[in-house]
């Protein structure tokens, strides 16, 4: 592949004139000398192995995705490895785990069963390959015919390109997506009721390497459309699977549209889970999103939003749950509100357990023009056992003048001695009533999803995961 130009790699219209993609290996010796001045020079030697491993893997793609990947590639050559002393964003999340062994890639998908849906619109990704995409509106993105679809998909990706808080997990996928799954719903059409199930299956590759997956999906409501997607991330195949699942989910919204947005994450306790999700909402627009992220070794979630027109609704619900010794759970959002009359409400709680570490780091922007913005941030963190960490950071960015925003943190080691009391008083012994304040806890936040298969199997799973640390719970709050 030959190297790319530094003038056409940072022009700001790539569609008209899409660099090349870049050749990692060998990087310092193709790139010429004046673009070596012009350029960081490559700065991680682990970065860059993983950049060319998921350059190689990637034999055939879809000409929109060129601008993309062009623009990934030119930056890993100057990412270093996020560290705790040399990121801030990462100051309490270790992500060595990742370090812990070779990375692998899949060669095909895994001769596994596929997982049924109950919706009659879903999409599988099996270790990050496109299986199968059915429904109305839904359709891989080398699959997608010239017209209103495929014209909508190829100006959000040379979008994506110019993305700016982006990390080295962003760019990583980039590189390494082999297709996309596309949602667009054209203008007016209504199907909230009628979700688009998205399956993510893992697997665990053996022979002691973590297996890598960068799945990746599009979702475009136009002007008053109305769409749920529903994201459900697993592992299959042998308990304990060791892999690194590396998704990127990018959602545009249009004016007066809406978006449901349900995400659940329970992967193998051996895997990692680094994730980006990416909104961009337009006047009137309203996202809803509800998470319930119990499984995984790390899982890092980093949730941007941005609105970029009047009178915009956000919401947004997380749950996390640590459970297992040395577990890392980690949500980073952040909501940039630049435009007048905007809504937000964010509500993040944790439940932490055995030596399990849970972050939550919080931002809400209200820009100079962002007037009469109603703002509203919470956090509720339980700690029930002795040797597990919360490390909590909401914050508020206000700039406009004439604004209602609030927020607040409360991180407790114990339950409310009075909702036991009168649980007690009615002759309700303790074990049970740790049990059931514990579960109404995540409870309130998982009874958001609005679809019954999977809110059910959700709260069953989340029911079985605390009966499973019991003994944990003993020790911390009935000692």
């Amino acid at each position: 592949m030959s190297s790319p130009s530094l003038c056409a790699a940072s022009c700001p219209t790539p569609l008209r004139a899409p660099p090349p993609l870049l050749s990692f290996r060998g990087a310092a010796a193709i790139v010429s000398a004046s673009a070596t001045r012009a350029a960081p020079a490559v700065s991680d030697d682990l970065v860059l192995r993983i950049a060319e491993q998921l350059e190689d893997s990637v034999t055939s793609s879809s000409s929109l995705l060129d601008p993309l990947r062009s623009a990934s590639a030119l930056s890993l050559l100057s990412t270093p490895w996020p560290t705790r002393r040399s990121s801030e964003a990462f100051r309490f999340t270790d992500v060595s785990y990742l370090r812990s062994l070779p990375i692998s890639l899949p060669s095909r998908s895994p001769d596994l069963a596929p997982p049924s849906s109950p919706f009659p619109s879903h999409v599988l990704f099996s270790d990050g390959l496109l299986v199968s995409a059915s429904g109305a509106h839904v359709s891989a993105l080398a699959d997608l015919p010239p017209g209103r679809a495929r014209d909508r998909a190829a100006a959000a990706l040379a979008a994506s390109a110019e993305f700016a808080h982006k990390d080295l997990f962003y760019d990583f996928n980039a590189i390494g997506t082999r297709d996309i799954a596309v949602v667009h719903v054209p203008e007016g059409v209504k199907m909230a009721d009628d979700p688009v199930h998205i399956m993510f299956t893992y697997t665990n590759s053996g022979g002691g390497s973590m297996l890598m997956s960068n799945p990746r999906v599009l979702v475009v409501a136009e002007k008053e459309a109305e769409v749920a997607i529903v994201e459900e991330h697993f592992g299959a195949g042998e308990e304990g699977g060791c892999y690194w699942a590396n998704p990127v989910a990018e959602i545009v919204i249009d004016e007066g549209a809406r978006v449901v947005h349900s995400y659940a994450q329970r992967q193998s306790f051996a895997a990692a889970h680094t994730k980006w999700t990416v909104v961009q909402q337009d006047t009137s627009s309203k996202y809803e999103f509800v998470e319930v992220s119990t499984g995984a070794r790390l899982n890092r979630h980093n949730l941007h939003i941005q609105q970029l027109g009047p009178e915009t609704e956000t919401k947004l619900s997380t749950l996390h749950l640590t459970s297992q010794n040395k577990q890392i759970h980690d949500l980073h959002s952040r909501l940039i509100l630049d435009h007048p009359r905007g809504f937000s409400r964010q509500l993040h709680k944790c439940i932490a357990c055995a030596t399990g570490n849970s972050i939550f780091d919080g931002n809400i922007k209200v820009n100079r023009y962002a007037q009469q913005t109603d703002a509203g941030q919470e956090t509720k963190c339980l700690i029930i056992s002795p040797k597990a960490l919360v490390n909590v950071k909401p914050n508020l960015q206000i700039i406009a003048d004439d604004v209602k925003c609030t927020h607040g943190a409360a991180v407790s080691g114990e339950l409310d001695p009075n909702e036991l009391f009168y649980f007690q008083a009615r002759g309700i012994d303790a074990q049970t009533a740790t049990d059931a304040l514990l579960f109404f806890f995540g409870a309130h936040v998982i009874k958001r999803i609005p679809f019954k298969p999977i809110n059910e199997k959700t709260l069953a799973q989340f029911k079985e995961l605390l009966t499973s640390s019991r003994h944990t719970v003993d020790g911390a709050l009935l000692s």
